[in-house]
């Protein structure tokens, strides 16, 4: 046995069963109506004007008034998918029968289905049926009551409807293209959450990486001195590890309550690092013996976009970490130089005197990652060993256009 069918409860799919069902409902109407009205020649109306008959043909036998009335009735069923058949059924039917208010309908939904049509060659075709349909029914009153009568009738059962139809049908189409137009731009707006939230996580796996790495590098080295210390210096020194422990749990809880988070549910991350944070960098490396300078120079008053401030403060970040890998005691020296056009950073580190205290892990990823945030604020990051045995990081961001991070 097929399990049930799911149902769309939707309201969009809601709507359109409804609104397709009113459509039935309207064309099953129409249909009943024109075949009822059509075999008596619309209750013989459309028979003469006044005292003049405007019909083709005498009044047909009784057979085939009903079948040609049910050709009509079915026509009709079937016009929103063959409006150009409904229109020839029509035709006969006023032809046979003198059954004008068929073709006043079967004009309308021709005309109306038109235009939507996209194709020259479709338009082209419904104009010829319009017209040939004009001509048939105008025919018979032209040779019984004249010109004048022919155009003013014709137009009322032809052209009325036939302009009513294009006008009704160019609303549809302008509305439907503006309903489409609506749901492009909400899928488009809906990628670019999609596409920003992506880049958001990226942004925090990043600064996941550099927590981690430079936390724990620190660590790594606080527990190198503590082999070596005594009394006094190992408590302190395990006091150091236990805060910085502390700190980097605090920042990844924060990364990761933001990675669980959905939509606009997010927690608030504390304020992102900036460059009066580097002091604070500075001086934790200080501390463990790294003999590091930091250089600031600004030459502009206008204050920095918070994106650059962060990129920056991470290149410094990833550049100590570094020389605490590979060089713990070697000269440092970290510079900013700030000016109308652009930021300028550079951090230089010498041969270390001697070896670093720890062989710390290296991923090889964390110079790939500052390059990339410093190419995302429209910047440029080179790293080169130096002549003398060190290593030279500089990045350069121009300030003269727009950022975007």
């Amino acid at each position: 046995m097929r399990p049930p069918m799911p149902i769309d409860l939707r309201p969009a799919a809601l709507w359109a069963a409804v609104w397709g069902g009113r459509h039935r409902v309207i064309d099953a109407l129409v249909a009943v109506a024109l075949a009822a009205s059509a075999p008596s020649g619309d209750g013989g109306s459309g028979r003469s004007m006044g005292e003049v008959g405007i019909t083709y043909l005498e009044r047909p036998p009784m057979w085939i008034a009903l079948s040609s009335g049910l050709a009509v009735g079915a026509a009709a069923w079937w016009r929103r998918r063959r409006p150009a058949l409904f229109v020839l059924v029509a035709l006969a039917g006023w032809v046979v029968l003198s059954a004008y208010i068929a073709v006043m309908v079967a004009q309308y939904t021709l005309a109306r289905h038109m235009a939507s049509r996209r194709t020259r060659s479709q338009r082209a075709a419904g104009i010829s049926i319009l017209v040939a349909a004009a001509v048939v029914v105008g025919v018979p009153i032209q040779r019984a009551a004249g010109t004048d009568a022919a155009t003013a009738v014709t137009a009322l059962i032809c052209g009325v409807p036939a302009l009513l139809g294009l006008y009704v049908g160019a609303q549809s189409e302008l509305i439907a293209r503006m309903r489409e137009r609506a749901e492009r731009a909400e899928r488009e707006q809906h990628q670019r959450v999609l596409q920003a939230r992506s880049a958001e996580r990226a942004q925090i796996a990043r600064d996941m990486h550099d927590v981690v790495t430079h936390r724990v590098s620190l660590m790594v080295l606080h527990a190198t001195a503590l082999e070596v210390a005594r009394d006094q210096d190992a408590t302190a020194i395990g006091t150091r590890i236990g805060v910085i422990g502390r700190e980097t749990l605090d920042e990844l809880r924060s990364l990761v309550e933001v990675l669980r988070a959905d939509g606009d549910n997010a927690a608030p991350l504390t304020p992102q690092p900036t460059l009066a944070d580097l002091g604070g960098l500075v001086e934790s490396s200080r501390r463990l013996g790294m003999p590091v300078t930091l250089e600031a120079v600004d030459d502009c008053d206008a204050a920095l976009p918070a994106f650059v401030e962060h990129a920056v403060y991470r290149v410094v970040q990833e550049a100590l970490t570094n020389v605490h890998k590979h060089a713990a005691t070697a000269p440092t020296h970290v510079r900013i130089h700030h000016t109308h056009d652009a930021l300028h950073l550079r951090v230089t580190n010498g041969r270390a005197p001697r070896a670093a205290h720890a062989e710390l892990p290296a991923g090889g990823h964390g110079l790939i990652g500052v390059a990339e945030r410093v190419r995302l604020v429209g910047g440029e990051l080179t790293a080169r060993p130096t002549a003398e045995g060190g290593f030279d990081i500089t990045a350069d961001i121009p300030l003269t256009r727009q950022h975007t991070p």
